[in-house]
């Protein structure tokens, strides 16, 4: 499995950017798709996670810091996963890395060494 991030880039705090995160090789069915950042000087951190099985949507969790700014959605024709970005703050600057586990969880993980595939990283930019 690949992962494919795209939709970073530099935005006005308070503006909205929509992350992408595409995956090749395998269809995703039954999966948890992670999202963490790493700003610069920092450790990579817990994001978003969305949980989705054959017959089931799952569980989502955000983290503190984006709740109610940040959503996860996913596009199934499109093997694909979303991340919406509002009421972005400088503070949300950071590389955005999507994360996978190839398989049904009824809570999705949030810490990263429980991801077995990773995306390349997508850079936001957010200015004051």
């Amino acid at each position: 499995v690949q992962l494919q991030a795209s939709g970073g880039g530099l935005v006005q705090a308070g503006g909205s950017l929509r992350l992408s995160c595409v995956a090749s090789g395998r269809t995703l069915i039954s999966y948890v798709v992670g999202w963490f950042r790493q700003a610069p000087g920092k450790e990579r951190e817990f994001v978003a996670a969305s949980s989705w099985g054959r017959w089931t949507a799952g569980s989502t969790f955000y983290a503190d810091s984006v709740k109610g700014r940040f959503t996860v959605s996913r596009d199934n024709a499109a093997n694909t996963v979303h991340l919406q970005m509002n009421s972005l703050k400088p503070e949300d600057t950071a590389v955005y890395y999507c994360a996978l586990i190839p398989r049904y969880i009824v809570a999705p993980p949030q810490e990263d060494t429980e991801y077995d595939y990773w995306g390349q990283g997508t850079l936001v930019t957010v200015s004051s």
